[in-house]
């Protein structure tokens, strides 16, 4: 069940509360028993998914496969030492 925050608009309460998507949103405060609760706006939070069911590929650092494909493109591009006069 998702969780709504709600507030007071005449004493400032503000209370947390587990509803189902179908219920109608509360008006009445527990605190002033006034018809003035009004539901506010959160930003939620990001779902992530952990456990023996997901891929270890699924939440990898991007820094370090970036770091180590990086390197070997590195490797591949650069240009041999010069050769001295003798050719050796």
């Amino acid at each position: 069940m998702p969780t709504y925050d709600y507030k007071c608009e005449n004493c400032g309460n503000e209370i947390e509360v587990f509803q189902s998507i179908k219920d109608a949103p509360l008006t009445k405060c527990e605190k002033c028993g006034k018809d003035t609760l009004k539901k506010m706006v959160s930003g939620g939070a990001g779902l992530i998914f952990k456990g023996s069911g997901f891929y270890l590929t699924d939440y990898k650092d991007k820094k370090t496969s970036n770091s180590s494909t990086s390197s070997a493109k590195k490797a591949e591009t650069s240009t041999p030492a010069p050769k001295d006069s003798a050719g050796k």
